[in-house]
């Protein structure tokens, strides 16, 4: 099983180490951790990651394809023409093609998720159907050989699912999540917009929205505009 996780300045570090902390469980997997250049890349909570492999180095022909999710650092792979054609070559060879969180935005941007169904987080779900995307709920999607995350957390409930789904084996992902002890009793019920207080809502809604909104449409629109010239809906 050869893993391959795209990784990138300003991305969400639990949407990588989810899934990578359940899928270096699975017997017999290889993973490379990939950049635009070796060495170490920085996340958006100030820990960096180590790149194993740049573009050149990467397996043309990955059983799975991950990419990760975040905010700016995402957005501005929207506007990265050689990410973009990077994964779409990735992808045509990819036996699976995975995100977590708004990593399935630059997946969609890169013509891998045409017609196919995916989540993100639910701030993101919104800007999938510009792509051609079918926007599917639940912390996890399957479908085809598409896997989407829901945002962040959902990361190692999409890993042990996506495990037990290509390997058959729904015993494997109860022993890995065993293993980690994986067992979430969250502190408070506020983890969706429809359990959350309208007030926490609304503070988390305006945090996001305090950002570049200007220059993330402006990427948005670009990357939609590429992605009709290229691909189509």
């Amino acid at each position: 099983m050869k893993i391959q996780m795209f990784i990138y300045p300003g991305m969400t570090l639990l949407d990588l180490v989810g899934p990578l902390q359940t899928w270096s469980a699975w017997p017999g997997a290889e993973i490379q951790i990939v950049g635009q250049s070796t060495g170490s890349v920085p996340t958006d909570c100030g820990l960096s990651v180590n790149a194993t492999h740049n573009f050149d180095q990467a397996w043309s022909d990955p059983d799975i394809l991950f990419v990760p999710g975040g905010t700016e650092g995402t957005f501005a792979l929207l506007d990265n023409e050689d990410v973009l054609k990077f994964l779409e070559q990735q992808g045509s060879n990819a036996g699976w093609i995975t995100s977590v969180c708004t990593g399935s935005i630059v997946l969609a941007a890169a013509g891998l998720l045409n017609g196919y169904r995916a989540t993100t987080h639910w701030m993101a779900k919104e800007m999938l159907p510009a792509f051609g995307v079918e926007v599917g709920e639940g912390r996890w999607v399957i479908d085809r050989n598409r896997a989407s995350g829901g945002g962040v957390t959902a990361g190692i409930d999409f890993g042990l699912a996506l495990m037990a789904h290509i390997s058959g084996d729904e015993k494997l992902a109860q022993q890995v999540q065993l293993a980690m002890e994986y067992s979430p009793s969250p502190p408070y019920s506020s983890g969706t917009p429809q359990e959350a207080p309208p007030e926490i809502l609304a503070v988390v809604k305006q945090h996001f929205d305090s950002e570049d909104v200007e220059r993330r449409t402006e990427l948005m629109l670009g990357a939609v505009n590429r992605h009709e010239r290229l691909h189509g809906n």
